[in-house]
Order: C-alpha cells, then structure tokens, then sequence
C-alpha cells in the first residue's frame, strides 16, 4: 500500500543541507554546523566490598560537559567581517559578547521543524580559509564558539 505525504513526512529522515542559523535573531549563511551535542562528565563511586567479591563500582553522570561548536561558511563581503571578526574582537578587547544561537533544519518548504538553540555562546578561534594558487575551491572561514547550554526543541 502506497504511504500518503503526511506518513513519508512522518516516517523519513529530514536531509541535513536544508538549515539555517540564526545569530541574536540575525540569519547568516553557513555551509557547515559540528558540535551541537549535549554530554556530561561520568562520576565513578566505588565503595568497600561487604559481600561477594571485590568492591560495588557504580557510574553516575557528573556535571554537563562544555558545547563547543564549529561554524563554516564562505567568505563574503561585508557579512564575513561585520559578523565573526567584529564578535571575536571583543574577546580581545576584554568586553566579550555572548549570543544565543538558533540552528533551525527545515524541511523543503523551508519550514523549521527542529531547532538547537545554543545560548550564551561566545568565540573562541577563528580561521581564515587556506590559500592555495593552484585550486578555484570557495574561501572559507571557520568560527569555533564555546557556549554554556544547548537546549533542542520540535517546532
């Protein structure tokens, strides 16, 4: 029996070009989005042995693990400079900016249908695309952000 479009909607994986991001509430463009996970430190408890063999070893999950995130996109002018170099300026300024972040994947009407939001994210190296004579390949740029939360909702 043939599936209905709000069953193949329902049942397929969304593919993962269709995204965009959001910096405090400004879309730009990026090519490539790493480092949404969310993880925590592992505790180990042991305690003495009172019965049976050896010691009672028990793991329970310790503090969140830092987001770090990595941020491609192609060199654009007046987006490139404007937006990564004038925020990671005001690290070196000692006046650090923090911003959340919303990464929204769309399906192909370009509606959001999840979003990670990264909030109080600030950068911390930024790279400037490699330069070589004998390639026509797009200059890209690389921002890495380290941020403390990392929230995902369903739109």
């Amino acid at each position: 029996m043939a599936m209905t479009k709000d069953q193949i909607k329902a049942a397929y994986p969304l593919p993962v070009y269709n995204f965009r991001v959001e910096i405090d509430g400004q879309t730009v463009g990026f090519s490539e989005v790493t480092g949404l996970n969310i993880a925590y430190d592992t505790i180990t408890h042991i305690e003495s042995a009172t019965a049976g063999p050896g010691p009672r070893i028990m793991y329970m999950p310790g503090k969140p693990k830092v987001t770090t995130l990595t941020l491609k996109k192609g060199v654009v002018t007046g987006v490139s400079v404007a937006v990564l170099y004038d925020w990671i300026s005001t690290v070196a300024l000692n006046r650090v900016v923090k911003k959340d972040l919303v990464v929204r994947l769309c399906d192909e009407t370009g509606t959001p249908v999840i979003s990670w939001k990264v909030i109080n994210a600030f950068p911390t190296q930024l790279d400037a695309p490699a330069f070589t004579a004998s390639a026509n390949d797009v200059a890209i740029e690389t921002m890495q952000l380290t941020a403390d939360a990392l929230i995902i909702e369903q739109a």
